[in-house]
């Protein structure tokens, strides 16, 4: 068998590739639907894999792999990596995870951080603790069930009261979402007694909703001071909070600030978390080695893929490092791709985080508008994937499907209507 081509296209806001081979098998990968300006990288990457055998997926990735880097510049070499070992599992007629060792679990935990489909539950209203409240309110009622959630303090969620942090905030870039990549991880600083304090009455409003039925965590940054994330941190011990997150580095912070994270994770009880955009097993050695952080959070379309993301975890439970995969915006391939591997993950295996599905007309949707709008939990004929109903949520976990490959495929008439006709991606 032989790679033959490597074909680009948007499906409903998520850029994705879909690998061709010699003998009509093709594989599919996805990056995060934030993303879209990753299309040159397919291009540049595509002659270093036309010809190569793709169940021998090392060895067509380390073709690549030194390509890469971190967020979000492994994430074509991870969606190649992903779509390699859907091919090798189609080819071979089983699916992803018995080539990743077997499964050792039937079923996997997400979290959910307030995917698109959900609504009120997704974003609060306002940044008061009231509105967290409510959107708390509405994560209980979820059909999912789901028993981990993910909330947004306010310096990750571009919410923060005037006065809340001493340092100056960024203007906005004109037509660009004011999310990480506008921000680039600088709208945080250190924080006032008012910052202090708000933030602790948010955790309050949303414990006093959830109570210890639900497990809790905070995206907490990143470029908070270190001395501002010891005193967060401290102040939150008495809630029994999962984990905080990338209060120092994280997101698009093209490195680990390895010694402020082990200073952090010192000083507190609270388990402490970071890993979303590292790239690559060696990113991750030197937190490991001086166990840093708590937890870690690989994204599998950033990593390199989800056999690197399996090697993190081995290396990470040798450490007694939790690990709680990074997924929000990674897409139906990247559901799919998460299940598999999460299915083969040792026991430091926490939860991984639901995966956005359908974008609802956000600024940095690609489509728009779309005859299909896509919604993994009301399926409709046109669906532009099949076998998503292998992917639902039930009581906060999801059953790992034995169909081949990461087990789903096109809707080849749905996807050749919704592109046109003249579209060259399923050719």
């Amino acid at each position: 068998m032989k790679i033959t081509d490597l074909k680009y296209a948007v499906l409903e806001g998520f850029p994705t590739i879909r690998i061709a081979t010699d003998c009509g098998i093709y594989g599919l990968g996805q990056v995060e639907y934030y993303k879209p300006y990753l299309e040159p990288l397919f291009k540049f990457y595509k002659p270093y894999i036309i010809g190569q055998d793709p169940t021998d997926v090392q060895r067509v990735f380390l073709r690549i792999r030194r390509l890469g880097g971190f967020k979000p510049w492994g994430a074509a070499v991870s969606a190649i990596e992903i779509a390699l070992w859907d091919i090798a599992g189609k080819a071979a007629g089983i699916p992803t995870y018995k080539l990743l060792g077997g499964k050792v679990r039937d079923r996997v935990r997400v979290y959910t951080t307030g995917n698109a489909i959900h609504g009120p539950a997704a974003i609060p209203k306002g940044n008061k603790p009231e509105d967290f409240a409510e959107m708390a309110k509405a994560r209980m009622k979820l059909f999912e069930g789901f028993t981990i959630m993910k909330f947004s303090l306010p310096a990750h969620a571009h919410i923060m009261e005037p006065g809340t942090v001493y340092a100056e905030q960024p203007d906005k870039i004109p037509g660009i979402h004011p999310g990480p990549i506008a921000f680039a991880g600088h709208n945080s600083g250190h924080m006032t007694e008012v910052g202090l304090k708000h933030s602790i009455a948010i955790v309050e409003a949303i414990k006093s909703v959830v109570g210890d039925k639900i497990g809790i965590a905070f995206d907490c940054g990143p470029r908070m001071s270190l001395a501002g994330a010891m005193q967060l941190a401290k102040a939150l011990e008495p809630y029994n909070l999962l984990w905080l997150e990338d209060m120092l580095t994280g997101d698009y912070t093209p490195y680990n600030n390895v010694e402020s994270y082990r200073l952090l994770s010192e000083s507190t009880i609270v388990p402490i978390h970071t890993g979303e955009q590292v790239y690559l097993r060696e990113g991750f050695r030197e937190l490991l080695e001086k166990h840093a952080v708590d937890v870690i959070g690989p994204d599998p379309e950033d990593v390199g893929g989800i056999a690197e993301l399996k090697w993190i975890a081995e290396m990470a439970d040798l450490y007694d490092v939790l690990i709680a995969p990074h997924g929000l915006g990674d897409g139906p391939v990247g559901l799919a791709a998460l299940v598999q591997v999460s299915s083969t993950l040792p026991n430091n295996f926490i939860a991984f985080e639901m995966c956005d599905t359908k974008i609802n007309n956000s600024p940095r949707t690609i489509k728009e508008e779309s005859q299909y709008k896509y919604d993994l939990y009301k399926p409709t004929k046109k669906e532009l994937f099949n076998g998503l109903d292998n992917l639902k949520v039930v009581n906060g976990f999801i059953n790992v499907t034995d169909k081949p490959g990461l087990g789903i495929s096109l809707n080849q008439k749905a996807v050749r209507e919704y592109l046109g006709e003249d579209n060259k991606f399923l050719d």
